[in-house]
Formats: C-alpha cells, sequence, structure tokens
C-alpha cells in the first residue's frame, strides 16, 4: 500500500496500533477540509505494530492530548516536502482540559469556566492528580475531556 507523502503539514508515527483514529478524533481537526491519512496495524520493526496519520497544511495539533494518548509517538513537521523537526512524544507533567474529573464534588463540575488542571504524579502507571480536589485518575483515552 502507498500513501503519497505530503508536501506541509505534520506526520504523527508510532502511534500505538489500533489508536490512530482516536488521535484524529481528539485532535479537533476538520475532516471535511482536511486531507487526513490513517494508516492502521502498519509494520513497525520496534513495535511489531503501530499506526500513522497525516494531515496535510496542519501545523499545530494539542500535543498535551497527543501525548497522553500515545506517549512513544513522534511528530514530525513537514514544510516543502522536507523534514523540518520531529519531536518524541513523553507524557507532559501538566495538563490544562484534556482530562475530566470524575469527582462529582470536585469545582470542575460545578462551575463550567473552571480549567480542567491535572499534575502527573505517576508517570509509569500515567496517574494523575486534580489541581482542585486533589482526585487521582489513571489516564485512560476515554476520559479525555
Amino acid at each position: 500500500m502507498d500513501i503519497d507523502s505530503i508536501e506541509n503539514g505534520i506526520v504523527i508515527d508510532h502511534i500505538t496500533a489500533g489508536f490512530g483514529l482516536a488521535v484524529i478524533d481528539h485532535l479537533d481537526i476538520d475532516r471535511s477540509k482536511n486531507k487526513i491519512a490513517c494508516i492502521i496495524n502498519a509494520s513497525s520493526k520496534k513495535y511489531g505494530k503501530k499506526d500513522v496519520v497525516k494531515i496535510e497544511n496542519v501545523i499545530n495539533v494539542d500535543m498535551a492530548a497527543l501525548s497522553l494518548i500515545c506517549p512513544n509517538a513522534t511528530v514530525s513537521i513537514i514544510e516543502n516536502g522536507k523534514l523540518k523537526s520531529k519531536t518524541n512524544l513523553k507524557l507532559p507533567e501538566k495538563v490544562i482540559n484534556v482530562i475530566k474529573c470524575k469527582n462529582p464534588r470536585c469545582v470542575t463540575s460545578v462551575e463550567i469556566n473552571a480549567p480542567q488542571v491535572f499534575h502527573l504524579t505517576d508517570e509509569e502507571n500515567r496517574e494523575y492528580r486534580c489541581e482542585y480536589c486533589d482526585d487521582l485518575i489513571m489516564f485512560k483515552r476515554e476520559i479525555l475531556a
């Protein structure tokens, strides 16, 4: 299978197999206006299988959400058909309005304008603490705001 290279845009590689569509959903990209290629279960020497997402003419994406969904991914920025930069993702120390607190007594459950702020407390278990109520959340992609 051949997917053409892009002239300008972003390539997200080494996405955990099966999470490519979740990446597209959480990046909030207008699918009617942007060319998007999603390769699912591609062969990977490093991981066995992986997903790859290519988005033409889009460079600015929510790296915090992307890092939570697939912290082992790499993000390449392509300009004029050439690699401009390549970033290896890792779990963010602080995320704002990406994870939603599930505590019904948290101020974020009552105040709709209160930002959802979380701090990384345990990288190995992907555990985050709510800044307001101190509830701990082990991150799963289903709890994105």
